[in-house]
């Protein structure tokens, strides 16, 4: 079973697996990315990735956005998450910064 909750602490460019390839989520209605931290802004990549094809193919939904401290994103354009989940699919991953600290939701 897919989990939909996660909990993102950085450490340099640390990539978390949100979804991995196989977990067979779909229709994906809306994504939550919150920084928790007090002060700090958080720079969050939000990317699908497959090697399906015997090489890595990653497509970026996020690029380095900054989300300023105690502040959330909602995405809830439900057709930008529309990507083949199977296994020899792709699987969704975050990457952020060194000291950030974020939230992210997955509302199917």
């Amino acid at each position: 079973m897919a989990t939909r909750y996660h909990n993102v602490t950085g450490s340099t460019g640390v990539t978390v697996e949100l979804l991995k390839p196989g977990d067979n989520v779909s229709g994906i209605k809306s994504i939550l990315i919150t920084n928790i931290h007090a002060s700090a802004a958080a720079t969050v990549t939000l990317f699908v990735q497959t090697t399906a094809s015997g090489t890595i193919e990653n497509y970026k939904i996020l690029n380095t956005v900054n989300i300023p401290a105690k502040v959330s994103l909602l995405l809830d354009e439900p057709s930008v998450f529309n990507f083949p989940n199977h296994s020899k699919g792709f699987g969704f991953y975050v990457t952020v910064g060194g000291s950030d600290t974020i939230d992210v939701l997955i509302n199917t």
